[in-house]
């Protein structure tokens, strides 16, 4: 049986080699693919980061979502973030999930803030229930990254009383 990661992976590959996204060909119908795989990543992705916030942050973080957003250069973005007092105060980027599907991309991609790329292909909920390793994956990257630039001192799981089990 195939994990989630590597069915991924090979969706990813079978879209390059077909030219297609889900089925679809034209930009268009790659949007309306997008904005529902963002609908559907949504409780995931509050998931993968509410338990980031529980277990580093001790429940001092805030998830916030953007929605599907149009960037500047014609592609669609969307953004999960966590962020919480230590972190705005440092003045460094949020742990973040991000979807993105560039104006010039075959097909949309996820990554963090401070993580490179991963293929997005979310078509129902079984395909986003099958992201949340992935998207635990990236916001603990992001966690890692944000730390390595700044200071452990951003986790308070590692300034607080309450020690790591």
């Amino acid at each position: 049986m195939r994990t989630p990661m590597n069915e991924a992976l090979i969706r990813h590959f079978t879209d390059l080699r077909d030219g297609v996204h889900g089925g679809a060909v034209t930009r268009d119908d790659k949007e309306r693919l997008f904005a529902r795989a963002v609908e559907l990543l949504d409780p995931v992705a509050r998931q993968a980061l509410d338990e980031a916030d529980t277990d580093l942050l001790l429940g001092t973080g805030e998830v916030v979502a953007s929605g599907v957003t149009r960037s500047r250069e014609g592609g669609l973005n969307a953004m999960w973030s966590l962020t919480w007092p230590e972190q705005r105060a440092a003045h460094v980027q949020p742990i973040a999930i991000v979807a993105h599907f560039g104006c010039d991309f075959l097909h949309p991609h996820l990554r963090g803030n401070t993580v490179g790329d991963w293929p997005l292909n979310v078509f129902d909920e079984s395909d986003a229930a099958g992201q949340l390793d992935t998207l635990r994956a990236i916001a603990a990257a992001d966690a890692h990254n944000l730390v390595f630039q700044e200071t452990y001192r951003l986790m308070p799981v590692t300034t607080s009383a309450v020690t790591a089990s």
